[in-house]
C-alpha cells in the first residue's frame, strides 16, 4: 500500500507504439478520468520515443502503466522504470516478459501441470526452409488449428484454420507480428476470463462473440459480444477454472491486476490460453465489467490497481 501516493504525481503511460496502441490510448484516457475523479494529481504521457525527459519534467513519482502490447507490456518499460527508480503499477519485469511471451508463458504452465491446449511452434527461419521444400509443418494434433503471433496480445493477428491453405495465409499473417508464432489445437467449448487482483480471484464472465472467437473485432466493438456474470458453469468446473487461473497468474510471478484467458471443454477442462498482465480498461474491457458485477466500480478499480487502498 501506498500511503503517500496522492501526494505524488502519477503518470499514465498510454498509447506506445505496438499494434494495441488505440485500445490503449482508450484505456489510458479511461484510467486518467477515474484518477481524476479521485482529486489525484495526473499526467497522460504517450509512450511513444523517448518518453524519459517527459516522466522527469512532470516530476512522476508513480506510473500507471495502461500500454497493451509491445514494450508496455513486455517488461522493457518496467525495466526502464526501475532504472529511473519510479515506482509503477502492475507486474515486473521477469512477470511481464513471461506472460507477453506465449511460448515461454506455456512451458511454465505446463511445469507446473496447469492445463493448456496441445500446441507447436513455428520460427520464420525454419518455415522458409520447410516452404521451400513444399513441407507442410507437423504438429502432432489434428486440425483445426488457432494460429496467433508468440508475442502480441488483444488477439491481433489470431485465426482459426481448417485446412493447409487457410493455415499457409495464417502463419503469414501471424509472421507480421514476430519471429515465432504458436499453433495450438482447436478446443471447441466456453470463453471464459477469470480476473485476478491482489493474488486472489475478483471474479469471471463467459464471453459469447458473436464472430467465430472473441476475435480483435469482437473485443473492441460494442454489440458484437454477449457477456454472461457468472460464467454458466457448474460449481466444480467454475472453481477449477478459478483455481487454473490463479496458479497460472502465480507461476508467472505476476502482481496488480491480471486477466487470465481460458476455454473449458465439453466436459468441463479448463485449458489456459495466457494471462495478460495490463488488461484492457475500454468501456467494453473485460476486468472493468467483472469487477463491477464484484461491487467494484471503475475509479475503485483503479485505485487498488494504483495500489492506495
Amino acid at each position: 500500500m501506498m500511503k503517500d501516493v496522492r501526494k505524488k504525481k502519477v503518470g499514465v503511460l498510454l498509447g506506445g507504439t505496438s499494434a494495441e496502441r488505440e485500445v490503449s490510448l482508450r484505456s489510458g484516457k479511461a484510467v486518467c478520468k477515474a484518477l481524476r475523479s479521485l482529486g489525484y494529481p495526473v499526467a497522460a504521457i504517450d509512450a511513444k520515443g523517448d518518453f524519459r525527459a517527459e516522466l522527469k519534467k512532470q516530476k512522476i513519482g508513480r506510473v500507471f502503466i495502461a500500454l497493451h502490447g509491445g514494450h508496455g507490456e513486455n517488461g522493457a518499460v518496467q525495466g526502464m522504470l526501475e532504472i529511473m527508480g519510479i515506482s509503477y503499477t502492475g507486474s515486473g519485469v521477469l512477470a511481464s516478459a513471461l506472460a507477453m511471451d506465449k511460448v515461454a508463458s506455456k512451458k511454465i504452465f505446463l511445469y507446473h501441470k496447469i492445463p493448456v491446449p496441445p500446441f507447436s511452434i513455428a520460427h520464420r527461419a525454419e518455415d522458409e526452409g520447410q516452404k521451400a521444400k513444399g513441407h507442410i509443418l507437423k504438429t502432432g494434433f489434428p486440425l483445426p488449428w488457432v494460429v496467433k503471433p508468440a508475442t502480441e496480445g488483444s488477439s491481433v493477428g489470431v485465426e482459426i484454420v481448417r485446412n493447409a491453405k487457410a493455415f499457409r495465409a495464417a502463419l503469414n499473417t501471424a509472421f507480421r507480428f514476430g519471429e515465432t508464432v504458436l499453433i495450438e489445437k482447436y478446443i471447441k467449448g466456453k470463453e471464459v476470463q477469470i480476473a485476478i487482483l491482489d493474488n486472489a480471484v475478483l471474479g469471471g464472465v463467459e464471453v459469447r462473440p458473436s464472430r467465430e472467437f472473441y476475435s480483435y473485432e469482437a473485443k473492441y466493438t460494442a454489440g458484437l459480444t454477449q457477456y454472461i456474470f457468472p460464467p454458466e458453469l457448474d460449481r466444480r468446473t467454475a472453481k477449477k477454472a478459478e483455481a487454473a487461473a490463479l496458479a497460472a497468474h502465480r507461476a508467472l510471478g505476476c502482481s496488480g491486476a491480471t486477466r487470465v484467458d481460458l476455454i473449458i471443454d465439453s466436459r468441463g477442462n479448463p485449458y489456459v490460453l495466457e494471462v495478460n498482465t495490463i488488461p484492457g480498461m475500454t468501456e467494453t474491457s473485460l476486468l472493468p465489467k467483472i469487477a463491477r458485477n464484484a461491487g467494484l466500480e471503475f475509479p475503485e478499480l483503479i485505485q487498488r490497481i494504483l495500489g492506495d487502498r
